[in-house]
């Protein structure tokens, strides 16, 4: 069982919103490269995350982990508070 966590996907991002219950939104950024235009695209992607605790709040930097679905959007969980906002 051990292995097979190994493999799920982690992201870190900031959480933008704390207002549901046990639930997190998560911003993760993430840069490429334009295929044709050689600039770097930098884009933001929401993720909904459960924490079970309420323990995160808006600006903490959080790392989350890809998980079973657990509600209609909710498919990561938050593993652990990387830094607190101030």
């Amino acid at each position: 069982m051990t292995e097979n966590r190994a493999r799920r996907k982690v992201r870190v991002g900031v959480v933008v919103s704390d207002s549901r219950d046990k639930t997190v939104t998560v911003v993760v950024p993430s840069a490429s490269k334009h295929p044709r235009y050689d600039k770097i695209v930098r884009r933001t992607t929401k993720f909904h995350a459960h924490d079970e605790a309420n323990d995160a709040h808006v600006g903490d930097t959080v790392r989350i982990m890809e998980t079973r679905p657990l509600s209609k959007q909710k498919r990561w969980r938050v593993v652990e508070i990387v830094e607190r906002a101030r």
